[in-house]
């Protein structure tokens, strides 16, 4: 995978304030590649230690890896069933908030 495109992924993610959540295909659409959130999620799984990869979950609102659950909990993130309660109102998307 693409150094640069793995970059601006963890730098976008950065950007998500405390609290709310993104989804892997808003991440893509952000950084100009639409159809490659699979691509998202996989660099994900190896970011950097301060990129806040809990906050990036399926288009859904379901949690992908079960581990992110406590950390969003402990951000005020009410989270039922693996599912974000309320997904529409913390979801954070970049195209439009940046």
């Amino acid at each position: 995978m693409d150094e640069v495109f793995k970059q601006q992924i963890y730098e976008i993610t950065r950007l998500i304030p405390k609290g709310r959540v993104s989804s892997y295909g808003a991440i893509a659409k952000a950084v100009g590649y639409p159809n490659h959130s699979r691509h998202v999620g996989k660099a994900m799984g190896g970011c950097p230690k301060d990129v806040p990869a809990h906050r990036v979950i399926s288009s859904s609102g379901t949690l992908s890896v079960k581990e992110f659950q406590p950390k969003l909990e402990a951000e005020g993130v009410v989270v039922e069933n693996f599912r974000i309660k309320n997904f529409k109102k913390l979801f954070w998307d970049p195209l439009a908030e940046l």
